[in-house]
């Protein structure tokens, strides 16, 4: 069994369901040190100027972890969020079809980002086909903190052989710690795919917003497709 572990993004980017597709659990690393000026509450939107930023604003406090930083509501943040994907993608394909999700979303107030971003997370598993691909908490697991222990802890918690790392894994997991507790080790090395968009040149590295309301239903196709690999 093949587990994946993730910090909870905002709009999270195609590499990020990648990985989630891969995995037979993928588990949100929630209960580690936030990172100011990442991707845990902001990502990117095509727009016909290029990209633009779309950030939650947070009030942070050093050394909060992710699951304990708040969404700062005193700025309009949600309604911002929601008119920004109105104006860059009404014309797109499948802008009706998927733009409920958001209205839905912006709609209530959150007042923790980890709690925002997996709920959004899981509605955009649903859109994209994952509906039976299984999702926990870090926090809801007895864990040791250093970085390497906490993933060990994370695969033998779910009864994992294999533990899929995204590229970025091998500078900070020691690696022959995997093997030595009997763990596989996958590097994820996505490439990204090209697909329609609106506004001319295409723009890589964008959140999964992109790729839905450009290609609806073939989204999870063309994720696939272009990276082959277990499951």
């Amino acid at each position: 069994m093949i587990v994946a572990v993730h910090q909870p993004q905002y709009l999270p980017w195609l590499g990020y369901f990648d990985k989630m597709r891969r995995a037979d659990v993928f588990c949100y690393l929630n209960d580690v040190q936030y990172k100011k000026n990442e991707w845990q509450n902001r990502n990117r939107i095509k727009t016909a100027q290029s990209w633009q930023w779309i950030t939650v604003p947070v009030r942070y406090h050093f050394p909060e972890k992710i699951h304990e930083v708040h969404v700062n509501n005193d700025v309009d943040w949600a309604r911002k969020h929601l008119q920004a994907l109105i104006t860059n993608y009404r014309r797109a394909p499948y802008y009706s079809r998927y733009i409920p999700i958001f209205e839905e979303v912006y709609a209530r107030e959150w007042a923790l980002i980890s709690e925002l971003n997996v709920y959004l997370a899981e509605s955009l598993k649903i859109a994209l086909g994952l509906h039976e691909k299984p999702t926990v908490l870090s926090s809801d697991l007895v864990l040791r903190e250093e970085p390497t222990d906490r993933l060990i802890d994370i695969c033998k918690a779910l009864g994992a052989d294999t533990y899929l790392a995204g590229k970025g894994g091998a500078d900070y997991m020691d690696l022959e710690r995997f093997e030595k507790n009997g763990l596989k080790l996958i590097i994820q090395d996505f490439q990204h795919p090209i697909y329609p968009q609106l506004f001319g040149e295409f723009q890589s590295h964008l959140s999964i917003v992109d790729l839905l309301f450009n290609c609806g239903p073939e989204s999870l196709k063309i994720i696939s497709e272009a990276n082959a690999g277990p499951n």
